[in-house]
């Protein structure tokens, strides 16, 4: 394997050797904690314009699946058509892989996309470095190859590179939902079809409700970056607000939400990003465990009125789900639709449904 290092801004160099694509690569350097998952992970579109490092010490064992669609013509086992991550680090890679489902090494699919990968890196140190200074930017070096920038991926809307371009309708049943993609996965749209949901796909800046459109809900996705800045975003879903459509997020959906209603959001010092994380149910107290991929969150003292804060994360008491008291306004900040991760808060998308 040719030599490769990583380089933090503030100049710490990690040493490794590369099994990805043999190119240079920047943005923000941040950690997930999950031990399973990475097929769905790398091709979940709210990684773009990051370098994640997998605190699990074993990667690639299980190789990766192939890309076949289903009926809906929607991929069966990644969450977009493609891998999002910028750049990969783990602590040991495995050549070698064993699953009755796996077509490929992690390595070619790694290639196939051009994304470049580190293995050798002291993972646990990289994992306490970022937690202590907070998510830093850094860059992928390969030996005899091209150097790179430091790359802020914040200053860039990165929803408006993962958005679908135009309009795209699943027919289904009689009820159909307006599905703003900000980056969605898959699993959520396969979440609304299954329960017989058309669904009109519309691009992150899409007027919806100036192009006349019949629909009976809202829905607005996860996605990368900065939710402060799709002030187009925040417009559309302000007017359709004050119209009482019943509207559910996720993830940066939430965030747009909050946005919207007048509230504020910031960003985390190192984000969630696991399949573990305890969330506290306001209302009832039940704990759910829940999948994370997010770097902003909701201040939750910016919440204007007939705003309450419905979920908690156990852990940080970071607001993760806001609801309005009186009216069909509710989301999530963690994602009920998994993939990977647990199916706890599933029935969230029931609950949505039954609004319609």
């Amino acid at each position: 394997m040719p030599k490769a290092k990583l380089v933090l801004k503030d100049g710490t160099i990690f040493s490794g050797e590369s099994f990805g694509a043999q190119t240079g690569a920047a943005g923000e350097v941040v950690f997930n904690t999950s031990m399973v998952g990475y097929p769905e992970s790398f091709s979940d579109p709210s990684y773009k314009g990051q370098i994640i490092t997998l605190t699990c010490p074993l990667i690639g064992n299980y190789g990766v699946g192939d890309s076949n669609t289903d009926k809906d013509r929607i991929s069966k086992r990644f969450e977009s058509e493609k891998v999002q991550i910028t750049g990969l680090i783990v602590s040991e890679y495995s050549e070698n892989f064993s699953h009755w489902d796996a077509k490929k090494s992690l390595s070619k699919w790694l290639k196939e996309n051009n994304v470049p990968a580190i293995t050798g890196i002291d993972t646990r140190m990289l994992t306490q470095k970022i937690r202590e200074h907070g998510t830093i930017l850094g860059k992928i070096v390969i030996e005899n190859k091209k150097d790179v920038e430091f790359y802020n991926p914040d200053i860039d809307n990165l929803v408006d590179q993962v958005s679908i371009k135009k309009p795209k309708l699943y027919k289904k049943g009689k009820k159909t939902i307006v599905c703003v993609d900000c980056g969605m996965k898959n699993n959520i749209l396969r979440s609304f079809l299954d329960r017989n949901i058309s669904v009109i796909r519309v691009p992150w800046n899409y007027d919806f409700l100036g192009a006349k459109l019949k629909f009976d809900g809202i829905f607005l996705s996860n996605g990368p970056g900065d939710p402060a800045i799709l002030y187009p975003l925040h417009e559309n879903i302000r007017k359709a607000m004050s119209l009482k459509i019943p509207t559910f997020g996720i993830c940066l959906g939430t965030q747009i939400m909050a946005l919207a209603s007048g509230a504020k959001t910031y960003k985390l010092k190192f984000g969630h990003r696991s399949q573990n994380q305890p969330c506290i149910d306001q209302e009832t107290k039940r704990c759910y465990i829940t999948s994370q991929n997010h770097g902003f969150a909701i201040d939750e003292k910016t919440l204007k009125p007939g705003w309450k804060v419905w979920l908690k994360n156990a852990n940080d008491n970071t607001v993760e789900g806001i609801k309005h008291k009186t009216l069909p306004f509710f989301s999530c900040q963690f994602h009920p639709e998994a993939t990977p991760g647990p199916t706890d808060t599933m029935h969230f998308f029931d609950e949505f449904v039954a609004m319609l």
